[in-house]
């Protein structure tokens, strides 16, 4: 079983840059997509941004020009770099890698901007 380890989330005063990363602990076959979703309290799980395995990245409005997600394809690592974080980026990250057969999550990964 592919388990997903998240790291990089914590706290940061708003402007501030974050990195998160998530490294799976197991081999990855097929592999169709990888991502990050968050979830605020009160508030449904969105995707945050995704990238394909062939290259092609989609992000959510809100964080365009602010985000940027990048992979390891050797390792199957996805990686998140956050910068002009603001308060409303408050949210537990979540890591998704999709597979032609299966689709992960990780633990998640708490992110909390102060103003």
């Amino acid at each position: 079983q592919v388990q997903l380890v998240e790291s990089g989330g914590g706290l940061v005063q708003a402007g501030g840059s974050l990195r998160l990363s998530c490294v799976p602990s197991g081999s990855i076959v097929t592999l169709s997509s990888m991502g990050w979703y968050r979830q605020a309290p009160g508030k449904q799980r969105e995707l945050v941004a995704s990238i394909t395995v062939g290259g092609r990245t989609d992000y959510a409005e809100s964080v365009k020009g602010r985000f940027t997600i990048s992979r390891d394809t050797a390792k199957n690592t996805v990686y998140l770099q956050m910068t002009s974080l603001k308060p409303e980026d408050t949210a537990v990250y979540y890591c998704n890698i999709r597979t032609i057969l299966a689709t992960y999550w990780g633990q998640g990964t708490q992110v909390t901007v102060s103003a």
